[in-house]
């Protein structure tokens, strides 16, 4: 939390963080091996993806390659970051090899409980996503205004 805001400023209920690699061209599993993990979720173009809710069978139109964090309740959008970047490798040439290939962006879901919530992010986790060229990519889900 911001120590400047302190009280002022509700914590979001709960974020959720992913780091999506989208391509033309991407195969899985050669991302997996540059980054040194294995991604929750992944899909070569042309692969069938069946619908989770639907059921309904569609092609895929690019690859994509997801390393997924468990979500934070309540809301701590540094420790997911941090929990997916630890799990991959810190070598700029490799990250600045995927940037110029595929699109590249940590995708995050931030919860309000309320009307007016925030959160910060720490001076660390914002170098380590600059560092990297990563996208920060927010959406931000509206609470109760009851």
């Amino acid at each position: 939390m911001n120590k400047l805001l302190g009280p002022l400023m509700g914590a979001l209920e709960y974020s959720q963080a992913t780091l999506r690699i989208f391509g033309e061209d991407l195969i899985p599993e050669d991302v997996s091996n540059l980054l040194g993990a294995k991604a929750t979720k992944s899909k070569k173009k042309g692969d069938e993806v069946v619908g989770k809710v639907s059921g309904k069978v569609r092609i895929a139109k690019i690859g994509s390659w997801h390393l997924h964090a468990e979500k934070r309740e309540p809301e701590d959008l540094n420790a997911p970051i941090a929990e997916i970047l630890s799990q991959l490798t810190s070598d700029l040439a490799v990250w600045e090899r995927l940037c110029q290939n595929y699109k590249v962006d940590m995708f995050c879901g931030l919860f309000m409980g309320n009307c007016n919530d925030g959160l910060s992010l720490s001076p660390e986790i914002m170098l380590a996503l600059g560092q990297l060229k990563i996208v920060l990519d927010l959406d931000i889900y509206s609470g109760s205004d009851d």
